[in-house]
């Protein structure tokens, strides 16, 4: 009887283990849903509500308006936008057709669509314009969604005329989801200012290779403002200015928010957003300077063509390339790289393939067959002033030294001698007259040879640093995208130390650009002070109002004693009479006549490449120009007549007298 009653009594032990595990399992269910429901209506319903707020509704970008690109005087416009009418369409339904699945019953009516603005558009047309047929505008309505979502509206055509826009505002309901639009289209100065500099531009869906557009399509999949996303077909730009200030220039997008069913389609209705016009930019280039420039080179280049300069034409002298830049704030006020093209044209990569990138700050052949010297060539005797200011430095030798030039010098073991042009000899000289009279056999033997006796192997790297330090080698720091280096010769490994230093010390070892070239001669002209170039000096608002003031910045200073650079100064005084004949200012100046040779069809050719640098006025100077002629012989020939009509197109717009304003 005991052991039934202790049976029901562990029994009941049980059931209430059962019933009390129940009622606790029970309050930590409902425990977690309450916290649930908490949760999702305090801290996830925000999120949640904005979600459902997606799913009934979609942004449409639409294009930003870019900025302006001004001249100097912030009146010419050298790239702009214009307003266009373009025609979009919505598509209301679903017209897509899968492969091998049944007809679409709305394709017809697409068909329809498509017949039906052609017709309006032979109607309407302009002489000249370009012609959409029946199958282009089954296309841009994209019916397979290939190219855009299914709510955002397609673009049908841009630059409509005058009469298309009339029909389609009176005949809004020709076809449902018609809309004009205006937009923008980006033009360039009729004249053709500054081209490479200026830059071009592409559709961000082609640009995608730059860095800058990799990283832009990155951020789009995440960007949380619509003004800040890129569409595919948004112009954008690829090189010089346009890339440089992309941000500057682009602005915001506009963005209309779509009403979007079930079926992922359009509805009438929602809110929309205008674009934001971006910024402007005053430019440095003068438009007349420039343009005379552009002409300068033209006229040059097709002289010498055709007349013969000591004894032969220069018949490969079909580029050149030009900087013009102030002594005191850095502003480039001409940069031109000719031949250049029509950037309002067409675009036609075959045509101008070898010319439409900046040959100033960049290197390139200039033609196909990728033989012919670049666009940054041998310094030749421009590198003279630079080499005598080292030798001072060094203390190689004072101002007042002396030295008999033979005609040649000679260096190393195996005695290899390299001449004077033309094997001139000019007897006694001190350190001006030898840059005047541009004598390569002081430079070896008084400034090569010596930082090889002084530093033995470790002279390159000493070399190298007054190169650097004077900007040839690297970057001068200019507003512009691509900015090429330099081609730097006198540290490769199959030559020895001292050739390479004989070599450097006359201008036949560092290639550079124009641009290089210009900064190192507004150290010439300023005593030490690397400026860095600017192609911009002022971004303004729509308003007009000044949103940032570019201020000369001093890269690094070169300190030397002041005799030193009365020396060098007083021997920029090279024989350009021709090209400078009447020109009333003293001036400062050196030519350089870089050799190079190169293998055409297995032969070897020496080709001559005509440099010129200069300042003006010596004393007071505003403006340092560098010009580079490839293939076109001796500087003094071919470079310096077009630096002369530079420094004439400067003198006329702003006065090279000190404290001369116009």
């Amino acid at each position: 009887m005991n052991n039934h009653h202790d049976v029901e009594e562990a029994n009941q032990k049980n059931s209430n283990v059962r019933i009390n595990f129940f009622f606790f399992l029970s309050f930590v269910i409902f425990s977690v849903i309450i916290i649930r429901l908490a949760v999702i209506q305090f801290v996830e319903g925000p999120e949640l509500a904005r979600l459902q707020s997606e799913s009934v509704t979609r942004s449409s970008p639409m294009l930003p308006v870019r900025g302006t690109i001004y001249d100097s005087s912030g009146k010419i416009k050298l790239a702009y936008s214009k307003p266009i009418q373009s025609l979009y369409i919505t598509l209301y339904k679903n017209y897509s057709q899968q492969e091998g699945g049944p007809e679409n019953p709305n394709r017809e009516e697409a068909k329809q669509f498509a017949e039906k603005l052609y017709g309006v558009f032979q109607e309407f047309k302009d002489p000249g314009s370009k012609e959409l047929s029946v199958e282009d505008i089954l296309n841009s309505m994209d019916l397979q969604y290939r190219q855009t979502q299914g709510y955002s509206p397609r673009l049908i055509k841009s630059e409509l005329s005058d009469r298309e826009v009339a029909y389609f505002l009176q005949n809004k309901n020709i076809i449902p989801g018609l809309s004009v639009v205006e937009e923008s289209k980006r033009k360039y100065n009729e004249d053709s200012v500054a081209v490479q500099a200026i830059g071009y531009m592409k559709t961000f869906k082609t640009s995608k290779t730059l860095e800058k557009y990799k990283e832009i399509d990155n951020l789009n999949q995440t960007q949380t403002n619509p003004g800040l996303v890129y569409s595919e077909l948004e112009s954008v730009g690829v090189d010089g200015l346009e890339l440089q200030y992309q941000d500057v220039l682009r602005g915001q997008s506009g963005y209309k928010e779509i009403p979007i069913n079930a079926l992922n389609l359009p509805e009438e209705g929602g809110n929309m957003l205008p674009p934001k016009k971006g910024f402007d930019i005053i430019s440095t280039i003068n438009k007349n300077v420039q343009v005379q420039t552009e002409q300068a080179i033209k006229e040059q280049l097709e002289w010498l063509q055709r007349n013969p300069v000591s004894g032969k034409l220069h018949s490969n002298a079909k580029t050149a390339f030009a900087v013009a830049m102030e002594v005191d704030t850095g502003n480039v006020v001409a940069m031109a790289s000719m031949p250049d093209y029509d950037p309002n044209a067409e675009w036609d990569y075959e045509k101008i393939k070898y010319i439409y990138r900046n040959g100033t700050v960049e290197s390139f052949p200039p033609n196909d067959t990728g033989k012919h010297p670049e666009s940054t060539v041998l310094l030749g005797s421009t590198i003279k002033p630079l080499s005598v200011l080292i030798g001072l430095n060094e203390g190689f030798f004072a101002p007042n030294s002396t030295y008999q030039d033979r005609g040649y010098a000679e260096f190393g073991k195996d005695r290899t001698r390299v001449r004077n042009s033309s094997g001139s000899v000019y007897g006694l000289l001190n350190p001006e007259t030898a840059i005047t009279k541009s004598s390569n056999a002081f430079m070896i033997d008084m400034i090569g040879e010596q930082l090889w006796n002084k530093y033995n192997v470790e002279g390159i790297k000493v070399w190298d640093r007054y190169m650097k330090e004077f900007g040839l080698g690297v970057d001068t720091g200019v507003d512009l995208p691509k900015e090429f280096r330099g081609r730097i010769e006198y540290n490769q490994e199959n030559q020895s130390a001292l050739t390479g230093l004989a070599f450097a010390s006359f201008g036949q070892q560092g290639k550079y650009t124009t641009m290089q070239l210009a900064q190192y001669t507004v150290m010439l002209a300023n005593k030490g002070k690397r400026l860095e170039p600017h192609l911009v000096k002022e971004i303004r608002d729509s308003e007009g109002n000044i949103v940032k003031k570019v201020k000369p910045k001093i890269l690094n200073t070169a300190n030397y004693e002041d005799r030193y650079w009365r020396t060098i100064q007083r021997g920029m005084s090279t024989n350009v009479d021709v090209a400078f004949s009447g020109f009333p200012y003293d001036f400062a100046r050196k030519t350089g006549t870089s050799q190079q040779t190169i293998y055409i069809n297995g032969q070897s050719i020496n080709v001559e490449n005509g440099v010129f640098i200069a300042f003006a006025p010596r004393e007071n100077p505003k403006l340092a120009v560098a010009v580079v002629v490839p293939e076109g012989g001796y500087g003094s020939s071919s470079a310096a007549p077009i630096a002369r009509k530079i420094f004439d197109a400067y003198d006329m717009e702003y006065g090279l007298e000190p404290n001369s304003a116009k």
